[in-house]
């Protein structure tokens, strides 16, 4: 070939040029970004809209279809999912992958704005978020004091630290888990109000009326001018205590304190932060859908060391939850692999070769390989994360294979005597085209997972660039670099050490054996075709039989737990049973096991509307180091402990695996129609069919209608005779049964509000409720709401819930260990089509719909795989035969990776899945070996079947060496410990089993199915072979005159 030609005559300059690779590769991958994956993050908007005082239902009527309807045009949206609990609604709209997550969010906000006029006046004006809604903290951080109350603790996170936290890049919101805002709280006493004849809105004209400040214009004088303003004349519990609410008889000045008492104290107190049961003020920080968890997390760490430097003596701050701990740990555990395998991949060079003088000569192609990919990723915004490197992990073993093909080439050829610069020149020129073939055809076989748009071909793009560039690098390499080396270093005393000797030995005796072997099967090719498809059939059922995930359950060094109490159970009820869980979980942090207990009520943020009777617990584990057994054997144990807990149910999970949350459940199915009534009959059924599934735990939906209401009716005509109107029985009900921030104060530069509430103990009854007096517009009066309303106990949702606009309930379930995925929702789906009516729209949602989504994905992907390393082979050898010949081994890869599977207890995932597509191109390359070389021994003149047999045996120790190599390469990923080893040990099963299998069956089945389809074809140079043979004969003649062959054409 021209380069190894070029290389062979002007050595200095392939050398110079792998110089440079290795130069230009440091500096590329050092401004590589690191990630724990590729960019997957979903760019997801989130609309909230607080609506105090209003029920679920006029939520999702008043707020929730106004903006639906209103945003749905916007281009590029997956999926839009909505809530509506009480006085809060909010919508979380999913984009399609490669939409811009700002110019999302603008066309959202754009959109909001528009709807803003048509949504309620007492209605709070949207907060859109370029964030998910439960969009799961990274890290927290926990602040606590030893003599400051959980009020103090909080104003003082507010006041100094949140805002140096959320300012942070990458960070898109900060939330507070146990906060205790401060507030100016005014605890209205109904009976004290009705005997001074005054009413609710009395005391809220008052303070909005006298709380004020104003500009009171400019003061011009000769030389200066003066700003004039209305100083706020109320600043603390004492002054507002002096606020006149009215005039009683003679003139008698009613103060605020008469009627309410004032203090200072919490606004809400409906959140609950513990760590290891003691409370405790913390900070979640929610990373912005693209940014880097590592980058994010080590910026807050740097800025938290400056925060600590600036507390007080009697607090103190630390992280007490860091999911980057996983990812820094997973990259570690991949890093080590990577020297593993190519400690491994030398040794076997080494054994082969004998010396280490020539195993340096493929060695050397590994670091150039992949420092030189780095040139590839950076210009085209990639990171180094784990799919990335494990793409590096697996080119250790490939990126060989083209240097050993060479060496073994030139090694040979100089046994037979000829020096070693010719046999350089030579040996690089014969195996030329079968070193770019087997690189074009591993190149073309990831082709397909670049096209894929879905979140597979996300997740696998850069794994498949890099694996494609590492590939394209190593035989630039072997073309170059390696001929070079071999005419330098290879001598013809290389057998001569024991280790070679020895290995020549072992290998003479299997290349006789084989000799022997292959003559057999040539001789019987019927018994051999039967074989391989007999072994395709047993991988169709093997398929069958393997348990089907979209990734398998990583040990991630947190276990979660989801309490949720009965509906309408309060915070204080609900702490109680996390407590009850906490105490028995307790027992493992003295174990060395668990290091940490965190305990957050609600579940979710609290102001976005997380209910009461919701919780988490999160066990964050010992290092993977320090613990005998894995988060999946804890959770085993402690998830029928936790059972035992009466008051509440509580699901314990892993934590996700990739791109998978870490509170959301695997098992999701909403079901949408057109009203709550056939949705609830639907989840009933289904609930019923599902709980008879025994391998299915917490059976649940998110539409449950046990939470304990009251409904008010208001007579409206007797209103209407007594001169009171609706909105003031709404305003009276919502501030002495619930709270409205009336106007606000300052306290050294920060401005606080300041809540109206009914004591606590005229709120406990149904009595108190029309115990509240309102005063007539018509004669001044007060009536007492008992005249005008009556009470009705009810039960009702906790929230109503809907996807792409349509109203629906999410089903919702935990499968029991060994019980996976894929297997779960094939059961559900069973159950689903057999008692619902086809009216019901079913979707799967969160892993169980990436599962579906991915599976549809993959096969395309090797589907298409297939078809372009087809393709490809047939225009590099001139034939549609032989590329059918060579991935006749492609079956044969596939039996041995699921056979793996079998064995080792696998499941079909997105690491086996990507593993089997890296199949498609491994087991081509031997069959290119063995075809390639039996062209040209046929073209040289020699006879079919003694070409076929000559070409497989002299072909059988590349082969060997690089199979071999491919192999080692594979191992470490096999036998991975530690973070992130479940993904690697799929995909490494697969890798070893497939090649190992398919390396020693390929080369029996590839040349009897050679001798059956391709004896009358021919090499790519036959046409120009024929053309040539008739240039001789036919010579062209001398120009004439008179020869009809060079007049003009008419």
């Amino acid at each position: 070939m021209v380069i190894s030609d070029f290389s062979i005559k002007r050595p200095v300059v392939a050398i110079v040029a792998s110089l440079l690779l290795i130069v230009f590769g440091v500096f590329a991958i050092i401004d590589l970004p690191i990630r724990e994956t590729p960019n997957i993050d979903r760019p997801i908007v989130s609309v909230r809209v607080l609506y105090p005082g209003a029920s679920s239902d006029i939520v999702e009527t008043k707020i929730i279809k106004v903006i639906e309807d209103q945003i749905s045009g916007i281009e590029g949206i997956k999926s839009m999912t909505s809530a509506a609990r009480d006085a809060v609604g909010w919508i979380t709209i999913e984009f399609k992958l490669g939409r811009d997550i700002e110019a999302a969010a603008n066309d959202v906000r754009e959109q909001v704005g528009r709807a803003t006029s048509r949504l309620p006046i007492d209605a709070e004006a949207p907060v859109i978020q370029k964030a998910d809604q439960d969009a799961e903290p990274i890290l927290f951080i926990n602040i606590s004091s030893t003599s400051r109350s959980a009020m103090e603790v909080s104003d003082y996170v507010r006041r100094n630290i949140r805002d140096r936290i959320s300012s942070i890049e990458g960070v898109a919101i900060t939330w507070f888990g146990g906060e205790r805002k401060k507030a100016l709280r005014v605890w209205l006493d109904r009976r004290a109000l009705a005997a001074r004849n005054i009413t609710v809105t009395d005391i809220e004209t008052a303070l909005r009326r006298e709380n004020i400040e104003l500009g009171a214009g400019i003061l011009e004088s000769a030389e200066r001018d003066f700003t004039l303003r209305t100083a706020r004349n109320f600043q603390t519990p004492d002054d507002f205590s002096k606020l006149v609410i009215a005039r009683g008889p003679n003139n008698y000045l009613v103060r605020l304190a008469e009627v309410a008492k004032i203090e200072i104290g919490a606004e809400n107190e409906n959140s609950s932060f513990r760590a290891n049961g003691n409370s405790s003020v913390a900070i979640g920080v929610v990373k912005r859908p693209g940014a880097s968890t590592l980058a994010v997390s080590q910026a807050v760490k740097v800025e938290l060391q400056l925060i600590k430097k600036t507390l007080p003596a009697d607090m103190e701050a630390a992280i007490s939850m860091d999911t980057s701990t996983y990812i820094s740990a997973a990259l570690r555990e991949v890093g080590f692999t990577m020297g593993f395998a190519a400690v491994l991949v030398l040794v076997v060079i080494y054994l082969f070769l004998g010396t280490m003088r020539a195993a340096i000569i493929p060695a050397v192609t590994v670091p150039i390989s992949l420092l030189a990919t780095a040139i590839v990723l950076a210009p085209l915004g990639f990171s180094l994360n784990i799919l990335t490197l494990l793409a590096m992990v697996l080119a250790i073993g490939l990126v060989v294979d083209d240097a050993i093909i060479v060496m073994e080439n030139v090694h040979r050829r100089m046994k037979r005597g000829e020096p070693a610069l010719l046999a350089s020149y030579r040996g690089t020129r014969q195996v030329g085209v079968a070193v770019v073939a087997t690189t074009l055809v591993l190149i073309a076989a990831f082709v397909p997972i670049t096209l894929q748009s879905g979140t597979v071909g996300r997740l696998f793009t850069e794994f498949a660039v890099a694996m494609a560039a590492a590939v394209a690098f190593s035989m630039f390499v072997a073309l170059t670099l390696t001929p070079v080396l071999c005419s330098k270093l290879l001598t013809n005393k290389l057998d001569e050490s024991r280790v070679a000797r020895t290995s020549m030995r072992a290998f003479e005796a299997m290349k006789a054996f084989y000799r022997k072997s292959l003559i057999m099967g040539l001789d019987r090719p019927m018994l051999v075709v039967g074989a391989f498809f007999a072994i395709v059939v047993a991988s169709v059922g093997l398929f069958m039989v393997v348990p089907k995930e979209f990734t398998p359950a990583e040990d991630r060094g947190t276990v979660n737990v989801m309490v949720r109490a009965p509906e309408g159970a309060s915070l204080e009820y609900t702490d109680r049973q996390a407590m009850a869980a906490t105490n028995i979980l307790k027992d493992y942090v003295g174990k060395g096991e668990v290091a940490r207990i965190l305990q957050m009520l609600p579940m979710g943020e609290s102001v976005a509307g997380g209910a009461a009777n919701t919780g988490n617990l999160i066990l964050r584990l010992e290092p993977w180091d320090q613990r005998q057994r894995s988060s999946a054997e804890i959770m085993a144990e402690i998830a029928p402990k936790l059972r035992q807990v009466p008051g509440a149910m509580m699901v314990t999970s892993s934590g996700g695996g990739m791109g998978q949350m870490q509170w959301g459940g695997g098992l999701q199915l909403a079901i949408g129609g057109q009203t709550y009534d056939d949705l609830r009959k639907w989840r009933d059924i289904m609930t019923a069919g599902m709980r008879e599934n025994p391998r299915l735990f917490a059976v649940r939906s998110n539409f449950n209608e046990t939470k304990g209401q009251m409904r008010i009716k208001i007579d409206r005509n007797r209103a209407s005779d007594l001169g009171v109107s609706i909105g003031a029985i709404g305003q009276t009900m919502s501030i002495m049964l619930g709270s409205r921030k009336v106007t606000t104060f300052v306290d050294q530069g920060e401005e606080y509000n300041v809540v109206l509430q009914g004591q606590l103990g005229d709120r406990r009854t149904p009595t108190d409720i029309t115990n509240i007096y309102v005063r007539s517009d018509t004669t001044r009066e007060l009536i007492p709401l008992s005249s005008l309303v009556t009470v009705e106990e009810i039960s009702g949702a906790d929230a109503l819930n809907r996807l792409d606009r349509m109203r629906s309930i999410t089903m919702m379930a935990t499968p029991a260990p060994g019980y996976l995925l894929g297997d779960a929702i094939r059961d559900i789906d069973k159950i689903a089509k057999e008692r619902l009516p086809e009216t019901a729209r079913l979707t799967w949602r969160g892993e169980a719909a990436e599962l579906s989504d991915a599976n549809s994905e993959m096969f395309l992907a090797f589907g298409l795989s297939l078809l372009v390393v087809y393709l490809v082979l047939a225009a590099q050898f001139e034939s549609f035969i032989h590329p059918f010949v060579i991935l006749i081994t492609v079956p044969l890869a596939v039996a041995g990776a699921l056979c793996g599977l079998v064995v080792f207890g696998g499941s079909f995932n997105l690491y086996s899945q990507i593993g089997i597509i890296v199949l498609v191109g491994l087991a081509a390359k031997n069959g290119i070996l063995i075809v390639e070389f039996a062209n040209q021994l046929r073209d040289a003149g020699m006879e079919f079947r003694e070409a076929l047999i000559e070409a497989s045996t002299i072909r059988l120790r590349p082969i060997v060496m690089t199979s071999l190599a491919t192999v080692m390469g594979a191992v470490p990923l096999m036998l991975a410990t530690g973070a992130g080893a479940e993904g690697r040990q799929a995909i490494g099963v697969v890798i070893v089993s497939g090649v190992t299998f398919a390396s020693f069956i390929t080369l029996l089945v590839v040349p009897v199915f050679y001798q059956l389809l391709a004896k009358n074809t021919g090499s790519p140079g036959l046409v120009g072979s024929k053309l040539e043979k008739y240039e001789l004969e036919f010579p062209t003649r001398r120009l004439g005159h008179n020869d009809p062959d060079q007049q003009p054409a008419e």
